[in-house]
Order: C-alpha cells, then sequence, then structure tokens
C-alpha cells in the first residue's frame, strides 16, 4: 500500500495561522463542479420530472417510467428485509428515537415587566428532503439519522430521494428502512437532479411538492447542488469528503487506531484518516499495522488510495498539550481520543462534529448504534457548525407582547435610539400610541 504523508511538527509553533496551512486537507472541488451543476438545476427547474429522467439516464444509466417509488414496492421491501438486519435497523432506530427525544427544546417566556413578554418559539420545519445516497455503499443508516430527528422535530412532511439501481428503484434496504420508519414519500432519484428536483418540485408526469429543508450527505455534485440552491431552500451544510482524526498517545492499542483509520479511508479514495501523535513508536505501530491490515481488507484498493493522499498523514506534536490545539485546529468531523484519561482529555475538544472517547468508542459506533448522528460538518466546520440533530428541523420565532403601560416604559429610549440611527419614523411609530 502507498505509505501515509508524516507531517512533523515537533518544535513548530502551532499557531492558528500555521494549522491552518500546514494540515492535511482534501482539495476543494466545489467551485469547479458548481459550474458544470447550474446548468443541470437550471434544466431541471424547468424540465420538471422529464428533465430529472433524462440526467438519470445520462448518469445512472437507468431508464425511468415514474420517479415516485410505489407505496407496494416499500411495503415488499420491508417484508424481504433479512430478520437480522431488519433487528439491527430497529435497535439503531430506537437509540437514535432516545437521544433525540431529549433533543428538542422548549419553548421559553421572558417576563420582562409588567405587561412585557416575549415568547421564544420553537417550530419545526414543515417540509423536509432527506437524501440518501448511492455510489459505492448502501446506506440505511442515513434514512435513520435524516428520518428520526426529523420527526422529533414535529416535521408534517418527509421526502427521501435515493438513486436507482438497475431495477429502478432506489435499494432494498434503503427502502425497508423507509418504511420501517413510517415515510411513504420516496422518489428514485439521485445526484444534483435530485437536489433540484426536492428544491424546485415539478407538476407534469407526477407531483412533487418542494421541500423546505433538503439535509443528507452526498458526493461533490450534491454538495454543490445544495450550495446553489441555499437561496430557495435551506441545507444543513455543503459537505466535504468523510474524515477522522484520531488523537493517541503511548498507551493507545496500535492495532484499534489503524483500523479505525482504515475504516474511514473504506469511504472512498478522497476520504481523510488523520493520527495525531506524541509517540514515535506508536506512530511506527500503527504504520506496521496498517500494512498488516490494508492488504486483508476487501477494499485494498480504494482504502490505500484514500490513506496515500494528501488528506491524510500521520501528525508528529511535542506532547499531548500540542496535539489537543491540532485537533481542535482541524475541527474534524470525526474525533477520537486513545489518550490515557480520555474523558479528560475529550472535554478539551472544542471543534469536533462528534467526539469519541476510548477504546470502546470506535467511529464505527455512532455511525450505526450509539445513537449520536452521523451526518456531520466536514473540512473544518465543526469549528462554527453542528452536526445534524432535531435542532436542524427547526426554526425559532419570537413573540413580543407589550401593553401600553409596558410600551410607555422604553418609548423614550425607542425614539432616541431611532433619532441616533436617522429612522424617526420608527420613534413616531411609538409616540403616536401616546398622543391620544
Amino acid at each position: 500500500m502507498s505509505r501515509v504523508n508524516i507531517l512533523d511538527f515537533r518544535g513548530e509553533n502551532l499557531s492558528k495561522r500555521f494549522l491552518k496551512q500546514s494540515l492535511p486537507r482534501a482539495a476543494e472541488t466545489h467551485a469547479d463542479v458548481e459550474r458544470r451543476v447550474a446548468d443541470l438545476l437550471a434544466e431541471v427547474r424547468t424540465g420538471g420530472s422529464e428533465a430529472v429522467k433524462r440526467f438519470t439516464a445520462t448518469f445512472d444509466g437507468v431508464d425511468l417510467e415514474r420517479l415516485r417509488v410505489p407505496e407496494e414496492a416499500l411495503d415488499r421491501a420491508e417484508a424481504d428485509l433479512a430478520p437480522d438486519v431488519r433487528a439491527a435497523l430497529v435497535e439503531s432506530i430506537s437509540r437514535a428515537e432516545t437521544v433525540a427525544a431529549d433533543q428538542r427544546p422548549a419553548d421559553v417566556s421572558t417576563q420582562l415587566a409588567a405587561g412585557a413578554r416575549v415568547t421564544t418559539r420553537y417550530l419545526p420545519i414543515e417540509r423536509v428532503g432527506l437524501y440518501v445516497p448511492g455510489g459505492l455503499a448502501v446506506y440505511p443508516s442515513t434514512v435513520v439519522m435524516n428520518v428520526v430527528p426529523a420527526l422529533a422535530a414535529g416535521a408534517r412532511s418527509l421526502a427521501i430521494a435515493s438513486p436507482p439501481q438497475s431495477t429502478g428503484l432506489p435499494h432494498p434496504v434503503v427502502l425497508a428502512t423507509a418504511a420501517i420508519l413510517g415515510v411513504r414519500e420516496v422518489w428514485a432519484m439521485g445526484g444534483a437532479q435530485a437536489i433540484g428536483a426536492l428544491a424546485h418540485g415539478f407538476d407534469d408526469a407526477e407531483v412533487l411538492e418542494p421541500v423546505d429543508l433538503i439535509t443528507g450527505p452526498g458526493n461533490a455534485y450534491v454538495a454543490a447542488a445544495k450550495s446553489l440552491v441555499r437561496s430557495q431552500v435551506g441545507i444543513d451544510a455543503v459537505a466535504g469528503p468523510t474524515e477522522i482524526i484520531i488523537l493517541a498517545d503511548s498507551s493507545a492499542r496500535p492495532a484499534y487506531v489503524a483500523a479505525d483509520l482504515i475504516s474511514q479511508a473504506e469511504h472512498d479514495e478522497l476520504a481523510a484518516s488523520v493520527l495525531v501523535t506524541d509517540s514515535t513508536e506508536l506512530a511506527e505501530a500503527v504504520e506496521a499495522e496498517l500494512e498488516r491490515q490494508v492488504p486483508a481488507a476487501a477494499h485494498t484498493e480504494r482504502i490505500a488510495t484514500a490513506l496515500g493522499g494528501v488528506q491524510s498523514a500521520i501528525v508528529l506534536v511535542d506532547d499531548l498539550e500540542a496535539g489537543i490545539d491540532v485537533v481542535n485546529a482541524y475541527a474534524g468531523e470525526h474525533v477520537e481520543i486513545h489518550t490515557e484519561d480520555a474523558a479528560a482529555v475529550a472535554a478539551r475538544i472544542t471543534n469536533g462534529g462528534a467526539v469519541f472517547v476510548g477504546d470502546c468508542s470506535p467511529v464505527s459506533l455512532g455511525d450505526y448504534c450509539a445513537g449520536s448522528n452521523h451526518v456531520l460538518p466536514t473540512m473544518g466546520t465543526a469549528a462554527h457548525s453542528s452536526g445534524l440533530g432535531v435542532h436542524s428541523f427547526m426554526k425559532v420565532s419570537q413573540v413580543i407582547d407589550y401593553d401600553r403601560q409596558a410600551l410607555k416604559q422604553v418609548a423614550d429610549h425607542i425614539e432616541v435610539l431611532a433619532g441616533s440611527e436617522q429612522l424617526p419614523a420608527h420613534g413616531a411609530a411609538v409616540s403616536i400610541r401616546f398622543e391620544e
């Protein structure tokens, strides 16, 4: 396999600027892709379902008579689902529902004075489009991660879009998962054309009502499409390639660390797998484990390419303090802590989409059965963004309720501030209420 890049930060001044310039990252390609996707979206907007079918034939090699998945196909997929897969999905759903139930915020009413009240309301997004990718793998877990928090938030209408296979339908396990969760609106469409269809809707041979929010991961074309439609609809994020960053000291188990780097690299050739350590002995042991484990993996070529890419590296640092600085600067999608007193170290990680603590909390746990969500910020955006959750499917509205006396208490202040901003009509809108 290709050797993993070694970056030696020992003795460096780990300033924010240095780390931003020096940390391994996948190349940003959205700008180039967006130029190609823009024309496609314009055709979907005007051409409706026929345009989506045309692009599906071109990009997926599937000729479709209809895009919406018949409900009997959902029921058939659920009935045909292997019992062990169903049991695993039910457990995953149950744990995700338990966590989501505790995430829903309660409305807050604040009394500022007699007759002066502001109520902060948390309201569900009414209609949500959930994108479930196809490509190199099958992602029923993504159905769970999108649908469960949307339902917990109270979204009234859900539409799933997922690429069709040669059968003309999305993967049967994806369909079965939707059926288990009670989602009956599923569309056989993928890629940028699916994002355009969800954003704009169509009303020709079939009817797809446009959504208010689009969530879910996808490739560079999906990400570019989401970026381009976010002036019409909300989106969760413009995601880049998946990534893991592991902070480990000499107490870490090299076989575990290597296995977790490999599991992330398995996603695709652009996946980023980064190890940060102050132990050269551990770094060498992990390299040896990679040499042993990668050839035995099912997707050896894909993994080796990802591990050998510029986005992956073993980063050597002076000590654990420096390692924490590097991890926080990287702001990774998945952060694993393999150190002594891992919980205390994890508490100091302030930038991470999801943080996994200790030997028995691998990212794979979060992908399926931790109860957490695996749709997470990438490319350093965990420094300012959050993973998918109930909050992603809600909006905040404030209700202002003042009576006459309460308004009078602040009337002079309003007029002064309005005058300072040279907006006298704002002040007059208050003073006129006391001229009677």
